[in-house]
């Protein structure tokens, strides 16, 4: 039961599928990063099954990309789109780590997190609408909301964070830090080696382009923050999915030429 509602605790967190109601207590907190990526494995199979149909129906590229960028926010409900709005904010500021960190928990939407979320909507569908499909290109592609939520999860109990407090802190502090650390790397392996074995090339430079972004997810967070945040995770995992996007197109488009 433990498990259960550490399941329930994870996807009433981090998604809009319906959930039983279940208390926030530590205990049914200390497991629920585990099922981070599970989260990653719906929303997946949803891009998939939409991929397929696409192909299957005719649907245009421009359709198709608007469909793949949806189909998370809609499952999310945005969480992850808000971290990242939340820390452009702060980032553009300028401001020393006190202030940009105080930026962060302003719940109103600066200037910049509306340029910077209108960018990325703009270039996310543009990269989905270069993405040719075949079936291990379409696994690939799935695969990717696993691998970008497992390396979030191993993140929240591994690196240091910034303010203490917060629902990342309460999250983070409540976890079985070397359990979830694990089955988080688990999660993260096996989504990379779906990848691979479904596409060799595509599936490594997917892995790769995702092991850029955690490198560089540690290096800015603690230099601009002095750590991570709730706020960072969801920043993080934006800049992470839209790179494996831009991986898959640009091999795909190396490929071609050569």
């Amino acid at each position: 039961m433990k498990i259960l509602r550490s399941l329930v605790l994870a996807f009433a967190m981090y998604s809009r599928i319906p959930m039983p109601r279940t208390k926030w207590e530590d205990d049914n907190m200390a497991l629920a990063f585990c099922f981070f990526p599970l989260v990653g494995v719906v929303i997946g199979a949803a891009l998939w099954l939409w991929l397929w149909l696409c192909c299957a129906l005719g649907i245009g590229a421009l359709l198709r990309a608007a469909g793949a960028v949806l189909i998370p926010a809609a499952l999310t409900g945005g969480i992850h789109m808000d971290g990242f709005c939340d820390t452009l904010d702060a980032l553009s500021s300028h401001q020393d780590r006190e202030k940009k960190l105080e930026i962060l928990k302003d719940s109103h939407a600066g200037a910049f997190a509306i340029f910077w979320c209108a960018l990325y909507l703009i270039c996310f569908t543009a990269l989905w609408s270069d993405a040719e499909l075949t079936g291990g290109s379409m696994l690939v592609l799935a695969a990717i909301p696993v691998l970008s939520r497992s390396l979030s999860g191993t993140a929240a109990v591994s690196f240091k964070n910034a303010r203490g407090s917060g629902m990342l802190a309460t999250f983070s502090g409540a976890a079985n830090t070397g359990v979830v650390r694990l089955v988080c790397i688990a999660w993260g392996v096996l989504a990379a080696l779906v990848a691979i074995l479904s596409s060799p090339v595509l599936g490594l430079a997917v892995t790769l382009a995702a092991a850029l972004s955690f490198v560089y997810y540690r290096i800015k967070s603690f230099r601009e923050f002095g750590g991570i945040t709730g706020d960072l995770e969801g920043w993080f995992l934006q800049i992470c999915e839209i790179a494996c996007v831009f991986a898959v197109v640009a091999v795909q488009k190396i490929g071609g030429i050569l």
